[in-house]
Protein backbone atom coordinates (compact mmCIF):
# COMPACT_ATOMS: atom_id res chain seq x y z
CA UNK A 1 0.00 0.00 0.00
CA UNK A 2 2.18 2.72 -0.95
CA UNK A 3 1.76 6.49 -2.92
CA UNK A 4 4.52 8.32 -3.21
CA UNK A 5 2.54 11.60 -2.59
CA UNK A 6 0.48 9.75 0.41
CA UNK A 7 1.13 10.04 4.29
CA UNK A 8 1.70 6.29 4.44
CA UNK A 9 4.97 6.70 2.55
CA UNK A 10 6.31 9.63 3.92
CA UNK A 11 10.43 10.60 3.14
CA UNK A 12 11.23 13.52 5.36
CA UNK A 13 15.13 13.27 4.88
CA UNK A 14 15.27 15.91 1.84
CA UNK A 15 13.17 18.26 3.64
CA UNK A 16 16.07 17.56 6.39
CA UNK A 17 18.43 19.05 3.69
CA UNK A 18 16.34 21.74 3.11
CA UNK A 19 16.60 25.55 4.81
CA UNK A 20 13.75 25.88 7.32
CA UNK A 21 13.11 29.60 5.29
CA UNK A 22 12.28 27.69 1.77
CA UNK A 23 10.00 25.45 3.79
CA UNK A 24 8.43 28.29 5.52
CA UNK A 25 8.14 29.94 1.93
CA UNK A 26 7.29 26.61 0.25
CA UNK A 27 4.18 25.69 2.56
CA UNK A 28 2.86 28.68 4.47
CA UNK A 29 -0.45 27.96 2.75
CA UNK A 30 -0.85 24.02 3.10
CA UNK A 31 0.11 24.25 6.92
CA UNK A 32 -0.16 27.67 8.53
CA UNK A 33 -3.22 28.03 6.30
CA UNK A 34 -5.15 25.25 6.83
CA UNK A 35 -4.48 25.15 10.46
CA UNK A 36 -6.21 28.25 10.85
CA UNK A 37 -8.95 27.01 8.40
CA UNK A 38 -9.71 23.88 10.47
CA UNK A 39 -9.86 26.29 14.22
CA UNK A 40 -12.43 28.36 12.62
CA UNK A 41 -14.58 25.77 11.04
CA UNK A 42 -18.13 25.07 13.13
CA UNK A 43 -19.58 21.84 12.95
CA UNK A 44 -23.04 21.71 11.14
CA UNK A 45 -25.43 21.45 13.14
CA UNK A 46 -27.65 18.24 12.57
CA UNK A 47 -24.05 16.39 13.23
CA UNK A 48 -23.55 18.28 16.19
CA UNK A 49 -27.13 17.02 17.72
CA UNK A 50 -26.20 13.93 16.26
CA UNK A 51 -22.99 13.43 17.70
CA UNK A 52 -24.63 15.09 21.37
CA UNK A 53 -26.95 12.07 21.31
CA UNK A 54 -24.48 9.75 21.05
CA UNK A 55 -23.72 10.10 24.34
CA UNK A 56 -27.27 11.50 25.71
CA UNK A 57 -28.96 7.99 27.11
CA UNK A 58 -31.68 9.41 27.19
CA UNK A 59 -34.75 6.81 25.62
CA UNK A 60 -37.87 9.09 24.87
CA UNK A 61 -41.42 7.49 24.41
CA UNK A 62 -42.69 9.19 20.81
CA UNK A 63 -46.03 7.62 20.63
CA UNK A 64 -46.17 4.13 20.03
CA UNK A 65 -42.16 4.35 19.69
CA UNK A 66 -39.19 4.85 22.48
CA UNK A 67 -36.63 6.55 20.57
CA UNK A 68 -33.07 7.79 21.67
CA UNK A 69 -31.72 11.34 20.81
CA UNK A 70 -29.63 10.15 18.15
CA UNK A 71 -32.32 8.37 16.25
CA UNK A 72 -34.74 11.38 16.72
CA UNK A 73 -31.85 13.57 14.58
CA UNK A 74 -31.47 10.58 12.47
CA UNK A 75 -35.16 10.05 11.75
CA UNK A 76 -35.51 13.76 10.54
CA UNK A 77 -32.65 14.06 8.30
CA UNK A 78 -32.59 10.99 6.55
CA UNK A 79 -35.01 12.27 3.65
CA UNK A 80 -33.46 15.72 3.55
CA UNK A 81 -29.71 13.67 3.19
CA UNK A 82 -30.81 11.47 0.91
CA UNK A 83 -32.28 13.94 -1.71
CA UNK A 84 -28.93 16.16 -0.85
CA UNK A 85 -27.13 12.73 -2.34
CA UNK A 86 -29.07 12.07 -4.90
CA UNK A 87 -29.15 15.64 -6.38
CA UNK A 88 -24.90 15.58 -5.90
CA UNK A 89 -24.59 17.91 -3.18
CA UNK A 90 -22.52 15.12 -1.40
CA UNK A 91 -20.00 14.94 -4.21
CA UNK A 92 -20.20 12.27 -6.85
CA UNK A 93 -21.93 8.97 -6.42
CA UNK A 94 -19.88 6.28 -5.13
CA UNK A 95 -19.99 2.19 -5.43
CA UNK A 96 -19.54 2.76 -0.97
CA UNK A 97 -22.89 4.61 -1.25
CA UNK A 98 -24.26 2.19 -3.53
CA UNK A 99 -23.53 -0.69 -1.70
CA UNK A 100 -24.82 0.31 1.63
CA UNK A 101 -28.35 0.81 0.23
CA UNK A 102 -28.11 -2.48 -0.88
CA UNK A 103 -26.89 -3.99 2.28
CA UNK A 104 -30.01 -1.90 3.95
CA UNK A 105 -32.46 -3.65 1.74
CA UNK A 106 -31.23 -7.35 1.54
CA UNK A 107 -31.36 -7.44 5.80
CA UNK A 108 -34.83 -5.32 5.38
CA UNK A 109 -35.49 -8.33 3.31
CA UNK A 110 -34.13 -10.57 5.24
CA UNK A 111 -36.33 -9.28 8.37
CA UNK A 112 -39.68 -9.53 6.33
CA UNK A 113 -38.99 -13.00 5.12
CA UNK A 114 -37.81 -14.84 8.40
CA UNK A 115 -39.99 -12.32 10.87
CA UNK A 116 -43.04 -11.57 8.64
CA UNK A 117 -43.56 -8.02 7.45
CA UNK A 118 -46.09 -6.89 9.71
CA UNK A 119 -44.24 -8.15 12.80
CA UNK A 120 -40.79 -7.04 11.72
CA UNK A 121 -42.14 -3.23 10.44
CA UNK A 122 -40.24 -1.71 13.46
CA UNK A 123 -37.19 -3.48 13.36
CA UNK A 124 -36.80 -2.51 9.42
CA UNK A 125 -37.73 1.06 9.89
CA UNK A 126 -34.77 1.42 12.92
CA UNK A 127 -32.95 -0.55 10.66
CA UNK A 128 -33.09 1.60 7.92
CA UNK A 129 -32.68 4.73 9.88
CA UNK A 130 -29.88 3.99 11.66
CA UNK A 131 -27.37 2.39 8.74
CA UNK A 132 -28.26 5.20 6.02
CA UNK A 133 -29.16 7.95 7.96
CA UNK A 134 -25.82 7.72 10.27
CA UNK A 135 -23.95 7.32 6.89
CA UNK A 136 -25.73 9.84 4.89
CA UNK A 137 -25.51 12.22 7.35
CA UNK A 138 -21.93 12.02 7.33
CA UNK A 139 -21.20 11.73 3.68
CA UNK A 140 -23.41 15.27 3.16
CA UNK A 141 -21.97 17.20 6.18
CA UNK A 142 -18.47 15.78 6.31
CA UNK A 143 -17.31 17.20 2.46
CA UNK A 144 -13.55 18.44 3.26
CA UNK A 145 -10.64 17.84 5.60
CA UNK A 146 -11.78 21.05 7.39
CA UNK A 147 -15.08 19.12 8.38
CA UNK A 148 -13.62 16.07 9.38
CA UNK A 149 -11.05 18.10 11.26
CA UNK A 150 -14.20 19.88 13.13
CA UNK A 151 -16.12 16.67 13.84
CA UNK A 152 -13.34 15.01 15.45
CA UNK A 153 -12.52 17.65 17.49
CA UNK A 154 -15.78 17.81 18.79
CA UNK A 155 -15.73 14.03 19.97
CA UNK A 156 -13.27 14.80 21.94
CA UNK A 157 -14.46 17.36 23.18
CA UNK A 158 -17.77 15.24 24.27
CA UNK A 159 -15.44 12.57 25.69
CA UNK A 160 -13.11 14.74 27.99
CA UNK A 161 -16.54 16.04 29.53
CA UNK A 162 -17.55 12.37 30.32
CA UNK A 163 -13.91 11.80 31.72
CA UNK A 164 -14.57 13.03 34.94
CA UNK A 165 -17.52 11.14 35.65
CA UNK A 166 -16.37 7.69 34.02
CA UNK A 167 -13.34 8.37 36.79
CA UNK A 168 -15.94 8.80 39.41
CA UNK A 169 -18.02 5.54 38.10
CA UNK A 170 -14.89 3.54 37.93
CA UNK A 171 -13.57 4.05 41.45
CA UNK A 172 -17.70 4.09 42.95
CA UNK A 173 -19.35 1.60 40.92
CA UNK A 174 -21.82 4.85 40.66
CA UNK A 175 -22.98 5.86 37.67
CA UNK A 176 -23.77 9.43 37.98
CA UNK A 177 -24.67 10.25 34.26
CA UNK A 178 -27.24 7.51 34.26
CA UNK A 179 -29.29 7.79 38.08
CA UNK A 180 -29.08 12.23 37.14
CA UNK A 181 -30.24 12.11 33.51
CA UNK A 182 -32.97 9.35 34.49
CA UNK A 183 -34.30 11.69 36.89
CA UNK A 184 -36.22 13.46 33.15
CA UNK A 185 -36.62 10.75 30.89
CA UNK A 186 -35.81 7.22 31.05
CA UNK A 187 -32.31 6.03 30.30
CA UNK A 188 -30.71 2.72 28.97
CA UNK A 189 -30.26 0.20 31.33
CA UNK A 190 -27.23 0.10 34.09
CA UNK A 191 -25.10 -2.80 33.66
CA UNK A 192 -22.92 -3.71 36.74
CA UNK A 193 -20.19 -5.82 36.17
CA UNK A 194 -17.47 -7.47 38.94
CA UNK A 195 -14.27 -5.50 38.96
CA UNK A 196 -11.17 -5.80 37.31
CA UNK A 197 -7.81 -4.87 38.65
CA UNK A 198 -9.22 -3.55 41.20
CA UNK A 199 -11.27 -0.70 39.47
CA UNK A 200 -15.12 -1.16 38.09
CA UNK A 201 -15.57 -1.23 34.74
CA UNK A 202 -17.17 2.30 32.94
CA UNK A 203 -20.39 1.88 30.96
CA UNK A 204 -20.67 5.77 30.73
CA UNK A 205 -23.62 6.89 28.56
CA UNK A 206 -24.02 3.83 26.24
CA UNK A 207 -25.67 0.61 27.00
CA UNK A 208 -22.80 -1.74 28.12
CA UNK A 209 -19.01 -0.69 29.08
CA UNK A 210 -17.69 -2.72 26.29
CA UNK A 211 -19.77 0.17 23.97
CA UNK A 212 -17.88 2.72 26.10
CA UNK A 213 -14.60 1.56 25.70
CA UNK A 214 -14.99 0.91 21.35
CA UNK A 215 -16.15 4.58 21.16
CA UNK A 216 -13.83 6.45 23.29
CA UNK A 217 -11.14 4.01 21.63
CA UNK A 218 -12.09 4.97 18.04
CA UNK A 219 -10.58 8.51 18.36
CA UNK A 220 -7.51 7.88 20.14
CA UNK A 221 -5.51 7.92 16.18
CA UNK A 222 -7.77 10.07 14.70
CA UNK A 223 -6.86 12.43 17.80
CA UNK A 224 -3.38 12.11 17.31
CA UNK A 225 -3.28 12.29 13.18
CA UNK A 226 -6.32 15.11 13.11
CA UNK A 227 -6.06 17.49 16.19
CA UNK A 228 -2.60 16.73 16.43
CA UNK A 229 -1.32 17.51 12.80
CA UNK A 230 1.66 20.59 12.89
CA UNK A 231 1.90 20.14 16.75
CA UNK A 232 5.14 18.05 17.31
CA UNK A 233 5.32 16.26 21.00
CA UNK A 234 2.01 18.10 22.27
CA UNK A 235 0.36 16.11 19.68
CA UNK A 236 0.37 13.24 22.12
CA UNK A 237 -1.68 14.36 25.16
CA UNK A 238 -5.15 14.17 23.53
CA UNK A 239 -4.64 10.42 22.25
CA UNK A 240 -3.36 9.99 25.93
CA UNK A 241 -6.74 11.60 27.03
CA UNK A 242 -8.72 9.20 25.11
CA UNK A 243 -6.58 6.66 26.08
CA UNK A 244 -7.39 6.57 29.29
CA UNK A 245 -10.96 7.39 28.57
CA UNK A 246 -11.39 3.58 26.82
CA UNK A 247 -8.85 1.68 29.09
CA UNK A 248 -11.98 3.11 32.02
CA UNK A 249 -13.78 0.27 30.07
CA UNK A 250 -11.92 -2.59 31.29
CA UNK A 251 -12.73 -4.54 28.25
CA UNK A 252 -10.27 -6.51 26.40
CA UNK A 253 -11.44 -5.62 23.13
CA UNK A 254 -11.09 -2.10 23.29
CA UNK A 255 -7.65 -2.36 25.08
CA UNK A 256 -6.54 -4.27 22.32
CA UNK A 257 -7.86 -1.80 19.82
CA UNK A 258 -5.50 0.88 21.82
CA UNK A 259 -2.62 -1.33 21.65
CA UNK A 260 -3.20 -1.80 18.23
CA UNK A 261 -3.68 1.73 17.59
CA UNK A 262 -0.63 2.97 19.06
CA UNK A 263 1.77 0.25 17.63
CA UNK A 264 1.23 1.59 14.50
CA UNK A 265 1.29 4.97 15.39
CA UNK A 266 4.93 3.97 16.49
CA UNK A 267 5.60 2.25 13.39
CA UNK A 268 4.70 5.26 11.67
CA UNK A 269 6.85 7.71 13.66
CA UNK A 270 10.08 5.08 13.76
CA UNK A 271 10.23 4.22 9.96
CA UNK A 272 8.49 7.37 8.50
CA UNK A 273 12.16 7.60 6.56
CA UNK A 274 11.53 4.27 4.85
CA UNK A 275 9.29 4.54 2.09
CA UNK A 276 8.27 1.01 1.92
CA UNK A 277 7.51 0.78 5.82
CA UNK A 278 3.70 -0.99 5.28
CA UNK A 279 5.21 -3.28 2.99
CA UNK A 280 7.43 -4.21 5.43
CA UNK A 281 4.25 -4.84 8.14
CA UNK A 282 2.39 -6.51 5.94
CA UNK A 283 4.55 -9.03 5.07
CA UNK A 284 5.64 -9.30 9.04
CA UNK A 285 1.62 -10.00 9.33
CA UNK A 286 1.42 -12.30 6.41
CA UNK A 287 4.09 -14.60 7.71
CA UNK A 288 2.97 -14.55 11.24
CA UNK A 289 -0.41 -15.54 9.46
CA UNK A 290 1.70 -18.55 8.13
CA UNK A 291 2.54 -18.93 11.51
CA UNK A 292 -0.16 -19.71 12.92
CA UNK A 293 -1.69 -21.63 10.18
CA UNK A 294 0.83 -23.94 9.95
CA UNK A 295 1.89 -24.35 13.68
CA UNK A 296 -1.08 -24.04 15.25
CA UNK A 297 -3.99 -26.61 15.29
CA UNK A 298 -6.40 -22.65 14.77
CA UNK A 299 -7.20 -20.85 12.12
CA UNK A 300 -5.98 -16.98 12.25
CA UNK A 301 -9.26 -15.95 13.57
CA UNK A 302 -9.75 -18.35 16.25
CA UNK A 303 -6.15 -18.25 17.32
CA UNK A 304 -7.05 -14.17 17.81
CA UNK A 305 -10.31 -14.74 19.34
CA UNK A 306 -9.01 -16.62 22.00
CA UNK A 307 -6.07 -15.16 23.23
CA UNK A 308 -7.45 -11.32 22.66
CA UNK A 309 -9.25 -11.18 26.46
CA UNK A 310 -8.56 -10.83 29.60
CA UNK A 311 -10.21 -13.88 30.85
CA UNK A 312 -9.28 -17.59 29.45
CA UNK A 313 -12.53 -18.69 29.79
CA UNK A 314 -14.28 -15.69 27.79
CA UNK A 315 -11.72 -16.18 25.08
CA UNK A 316 -13.00 -19.90 25.44
CA UNK A 317 -16.38 -19.07 24.98
CA UNK A 318 -15.99 -17.00 22.21
CA UNK A 319 -14.43 -19.71 19.97
CA UNK A 320 -17.67 -21.62 20.73
CA UNK A 321 -19.48 -18.87 19.80
CA UNK A 322 -17.81 -18.36 16.50
CA UNK A 323 -18.40 -22.01 15.97
CA UNK A 324 -22.00 -22.52 16.28
CA UNK A 325 -22.43 -18.80 14.60
CA UNK A 326 -20.83 -19.97 12.05
CA UNK A 327 -23.05 -23.25 11.45
CA UNK A 328 -25.73 -21.09 11.79
CA UNK A 329 -25.21 -19.24 8.48
CA UNK A 330 -23.97 -22.08 6.46
CA UNK A 331 -27.67 -23.75 7.53
CA UNK A 332 -29.51 -20.32 6.66
CA UNK A 333 -27.15 -18.93 4.18
CA UNK A 334 -29.34 -16.49 2.29
CA UNK A 335 -31.35 -14.30 4.70
CA UNK A 336 -30.08 -15.73 7.83
CA UNK A 337 -32.43 -16.06 10.92
CA UNK A 338 -33.38 -12.46 11.47
CA UNK A 339 -34.06 -11.25 14.99
CA UNK A 340 -35.04 -15.13 16.12
CA UNK A 341 -33.12 -17.66 18.28
CA UNK A 342 -30.13 -19.12 16.89
CA UNK A 343 -29.14 -22.98 17.41
CA UNK A 344 -26.20 -23.28 20.49
CA UNK A 345 -25.90 -25.33 22.85
CA UNK A 346 -27.76 -24.82 26.43
CA UNK A 347 -24.50 -23.15 27.82
CA UNK A 348 -23.99 -20.42 25.31
CA UNK A 349 -25.04 -17.19 26.32
CA UNK A 350 -27.28 -15.90 23.49
CA UNK A 351 -25.46 -12.89 22.47
CA UNK A 352 -22.43 -13.25 19.74
CA UNK A 353 -19.22 -11.58 20.70
CA UNK A 354 -18.39 -10.70 17.12
CA UNK A 355 -20.38 -7.86 14.97
CA UNK A 356 -19.53 -9.37 11.28
CA UNK A 357 -20.24 -12.34 12.40
CA UNK A 358 -24.09 -11.68 13.99
CA UNK A 359 -24.38 -9.62 10.28
CA UNK A 360 -23.94 -12.85 8.47
CA UNK A 361 -26.13 -15.15 11.12
CA UNK A 362 -29.09 -12.37 11.48
CA UNK A 363 -28.98 -11.47 7.72
CA UNK A 364 -27.45 -14.01 5.37
CA UNK A 365 -24.25 -14.09 3.41
CA UNK A 366 -25.01 -11.70 0.81
CA UNK A 367 -25.66 -9.02 3.41
CA UNK A 368 -22.27 -9.32 5.09
CA UNK A 369 -21.18 -9.23 1.43
CA UNK A 370 -22.72 -5.68 0.81
CA UNK A 371 -21.22 -4.45 4.06
CA UNK A 372 -17.86 -5.59 3.52
CA UNK A 373 -17.40 -4.00 0.18
CA UNK A 374 -18.90 -0.64 1.06
CA UNK A 375 -16.23 -0.77 3.89
CA UNK A 376 -13.52 -2.19 1.59
CA UNK A 377 -14.75 0.42 -1.15
CA UNK A 378 -14.15 3.39 1.33
CA UNK A 379 -10.66 1.89 3.13
CA UNK A 380 -8.77 0.96 -0.06
CA UNK A 381 -9.77 3.73 -2.20
CA UNK A 382 -8.79 6.30 0.81
CA UNK A 383 -5.59 3.89 1.45
CA UNK A 384 -4.47 4.40 -2.54
CA UNK A 385 -6.10 7.82 -3.06
CA UNK A 386 -3.24 10.03 -4.64
CA UNK A 387 -2.94 13.53 -5.02
CA UNK A 388 -3.49 14.44 -1.52
CA UNK A 389 -1.51 17.53 -0.26
CA UNK A 390 0.00 16.96 3.18
CA UNK A 391 -3.16 17.53 5.75
CA UNK A 392 -5.06 15.84 3.71
CA UNK A 393 -2.49 12.65 3.43
CA UNK A 394 -1.99 12.95 7.10
CA UNK A 395 -6.22 12.81 7.82
CA UNK A 396 -6.25 9.97 5.62
CA UNK A 397 -3.51 7.71 7.65
CA UNK A 398 -6.26 8.07 10.76
CA UNK A 399 -8.89 7.23 8.91
CA UNK A 400 -7.39 3.79 7.40
CA UNK A 401 -6.37 3.00 10.77
CA UNK A 402 -9.15 4.17 12.86
CA UNK A 403 -11.30 1.86 10.64
CA UNK A 404 -8.44 -1.00 10.24
CA UNK A 405 -9.15 -1.26 13.94
CA UNK A 406 -12.57 -1.37 13.58
CA UNK A 407 -12.69 -4.59 11.39
CA UNK A 408 -10.18 -6.64 13.65
CA UNK A 409 -12.30 -4.96 17.00
CA UNK A 410 -15.73 -5.99 15.33
CA UNK A 411 -14.56 -9.87 15.73
CA UNK A 412 -14.71 -9.78 19.06
CA UNK A 413 -17.31 -7.46 20.06
CA UNK A 414 -20.78 -6.78 18.50
CA UNK A 415 -21.72 -2.89 17.73
CA UNK A 416 -25.21 -1.83 18.78
CA UNK A 417 -26.94 1.05 19.57
CA UNK A 418 -24.79 3.87 19.62
CA UNK A 419 -21.60 2.38 18.35
CA UNK A 420 -23.20 0.87 15.72
CA UNK A 421 -24.56 4.27 13.82
CA UNK A 422 -21.28 5.49 14.60
CA UNK A 423 -19.02 3.04 12.83
CA UNK A 424 -21.64 4.00 10.06
CA UNK A 425 -21.42 7.61 10.36
CA UNK A 426 -17.71 7.55 10.74
CA UNK A 427 -17.71 4.61 7.50
CA UNK A 428 -19.76 7.57 5.42
CA UNK A 429 -16.83 10.28 6.91
CA UNK A 430 -14.34 9.41 4.78
CA UNK A 431 -15.93 9.48 1.68
CA UNK A 432 -14.42 13.38 1.09
CA UNK A 433 -10.79 12.20 1.35
CA UNK A 434 -11.81 9.96 -2.73
CA UNK A 435 -13.23 13.31 -3.80
CA UNK A 436 -10.05 15.84 -2.62
CA UNK A 437 -7.69 17.78 -4.72
CA UNK A 438 -4.03 18.32 -5.04
CA UNK A 439 -3.60 21.56 -3.37
CA UNK A 440 -7.00 21.90 -2.05
CA UNK A 441 -6.87 24.61 0.05
CA UNK A 442 -9.67 26.06 2.31
CA UNK A 443 -8.57 28.61 3.35
CA UNK A 444 -7.79 30.54 -0.44
CA UNK A 445 -4.55 30.67 0.58
CA UNK A 446 -3.23 32.92 3.88
CA UNK A 447 0.74 33.52 4.27
CA UNK A 448 2.39 34.05 7.57
CA UNK A 449 5.57 35.14 9.22
CA UNK A 450 8.37 32.81 7.57
CA UNK A 451 9.75 32.19 11.06
CA UNK A 452 6.16 30.97 12.48
CA UNK A 453 5.38 28.50 9.46
CA UNK A 454 8.98 27.14 9.30
CA UNK A 455 8.13 26.38 13.15
CA UNK A 456 5.07 24.79 12.32
CA UNK A 457 6.70 22.75 9.27
CA UNK A 458 9.10 21.27 11.77
CA UNK A 459 6.83 20.50 14.45
CA UNK A 460 4.20 18.46 11.88
CA UNK A 461 7.28 16.47 10.86
CA UNK A 462 7.61 15.40 13.59
CA UNK A 463 4.29 13.63 14.19
CA UNK A 464 5.07 11.41 10.78
CA UNK A 465 1.56 11.62 9.35
CA UNK A 466 3.17 14.15 6.76
CA UNK A 467 4.87 13.49 3.89
CA UNK A 468 6.85 17.34 2.75
CA UNK A 469 7.11 17.37 -0.93
CA UNK A 470 10.03 19.02 -1.64
CA UNK A 471 10.66 20.34 -5.52
CA UNK A 472 12.63 23.29 -4.97
CA UNK A 473 14.36 25.41 -3.23
CA UNK A 474 12.74 28.20 -4.41
CA UNK A 475 9.00 29.13 -3.55
CA UNK A 476 6.55 29.30 -6.59
CA UNK A 477 4.87 32.29 -7.80
CA UNK A 478 1.42 30.97 -6.52
CA UNK A 479 3.55 30.86 -3.10
CA UNK A 480 5.42 34.36 -3.63
CA UNK A 481 1.98 35.96 -4.78
CA UNK A 482 0.51 34.77 -1.32
CA UNK A 483 2.82 37.15 0.96
CA UNK A 484 1.30 40.22 -0.77
CA UNK A 485 -0.85 42.50 1.32
CA UNK A 486 -3.86 42.35 -0.88
CA UNK A 487 -3.46 38.18 -0.19
CA UNK A 488 -2.85 38.65 3.56
CA UNK A 489 -6.08 40.58 4.08
CA UNK A 490 -8.45 37.90 3.05
CA UNK A 491 -9.78 35.94 6.16
CA UNK A 492 -9.40 32.20 6.13
CA UNK A 493 -12.01 30.94 5.93
CA UNK A 494 -26.39 -6.81 25.06
CA UNK A 495 -23.33 -8.41 24.91
CA UNK A 496 -21.25 -9.49 27.68
CA UNK A 497 -17.44 -10.21 28.26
Amino acid sequence: MQSHTSGWTDDPAPAARMPSTALAKRRPRSLRASLISSKNTRLPWPVQAFLVGLVTPWIIPIGPMNLSVYRIVLLLMLLPCLFAWVRGKAGPIRFADVTVILFSLWSSLSLAIVGGPFAMIEAIGMLNIETLGAYFLARCYIRTADDFHAMVRFVCKLIIILLPFAIYESLTSHKPLLTTLALVFPTVDITTMEPRMGLWRVQGPFNHSILYGTFCGSLVVLAYAVLGYGKGGRALWLPAVMSLSAFLSLSSAPIAGLLLQWGLVGWQRALRAFRYRWALLFGILFMGYLAVEIGSNQTAVQFYISRFTFDPQTGWMRLAIWDSGTASVANHPVFGIGLGTWVRPWWMPESVDNFWLLIAMRHGIPAIILLLACYGSLLFGAAFKKGLDEREAAYRSGYVICMTVFLIVGSTVHFWAAVYVWFLFLMGSGAWILDAKLGREASGGRGGRETRASKISQAADKTGFHRPRPRSSQPSRADRTSHSPARRQGSPRQQTE
